[in-house]
């Protein structure tokens, strides 16, 4: 049973200082936050877990480590922005394992194939937000299935995921284009010439992986985004309201 079953939807509970603190010290890049922003965090996790509801798939028992888990990297990206950024939305889907997911896919000849896409997180257009609880525990070195589908609904919050989340004063729309396509531009070019890349080659597939991939590494690995596309790195900067490189 997990503590935030028994919540009623609107009931802001605090979680527990023991369990907070197991979950930050498990989590390398949020170990490094700021005592304030640790503080924050929890608040907003909190909050967070008042709005959201929680279920599991495949046998998976749900639990207070789970819902937690969850929430502090999910809430990671929107420390800044404020929990109105995942409006829209309210459940959470957590499966044991990477799930499969039934697609069809029309041909030019208009002929419909049908396949099982194999998946460790997706996060659907004005629906629920689906994660591997396998896949959530492998974050802390560039891989952080929770920040890449929490990145997803950002994106989608302004339509269709293309890459460009809804954009907040101080960023406008030409200048997010500029630097985030000669970002994708570039290395989509050295995905292609097979490269070998500390970046998930996955973000190469469309804009919208790009978003979310390099958000996961915006926060676990700054340095090498500020490294290898510094503009891209100060626009998510300032797009996040946050500089995880500052923090090393």
């Amino acid at each position: 049973m997990c503590l935030f079953d028994w919540f009623r939807r609107g009931k802001v509970s605090a979680i527990p200082d023991p369990l907070w603190a197991s979950t930050i010290a498990a989590l390398p890049f949020l170990a490094k936050l700021t005592d304030d922003e640790q503080r924050r965090l929890k608040a907003l996790a909190e909050s967070f877990l008042a709005e959201k509801e929680f279920t599991t798939a495949g046998g998976l028992q749900l639990s207070d480590e789970i819902c937690v888990a969850i929430a502090a990297q999910g809430c990671l990206p929107i420390l800044n922005l404020g929990l109105a950024a995942y409006r829209d939305w309210v459940g959470i889907v957590v499966y044991p394992n990477e799930f499969v997911v039934p697609r069809q896919l029309a041909d030019d000849s208009g002929v419909v194939h049908e396949y099982d896409d194999v998946l460790a997180g997706e996060a659907w257009q004005g629906g629920p937000l689906l994660v591997s609880w396998h896949d959530v525990q492998m974050a802390g070195a560039g891989y952080n299935v929770v920040i890449h589908e929490f990145a997803h609904k950002l994106d989608m919050l302004n339509g269709e995921a293309d890459g460009m989340p809804a954009l907040h004063s101080g960023i406008g729309e030409a200048e997010w284009q500029d630097v985030f396509t000669a970002a994708y531009d570039d290395f989509c070019r050295r995905v292609d010439r097979d490269e070998e890349t500390i970046i998930d080659p996955y973000a190469s597939e469309e804009p919208a992986e790009f978003f979310a991939v390099l958000s996961e590494s915006f926060f676990e690995l700054p340095d090498v985004i500020h490294d290898e596309y510094p503009a891209l790195y100060d626009l998510l900067r300032r797009y996040y309201r946050q500089d995880p490189l500052a923090r090393r």
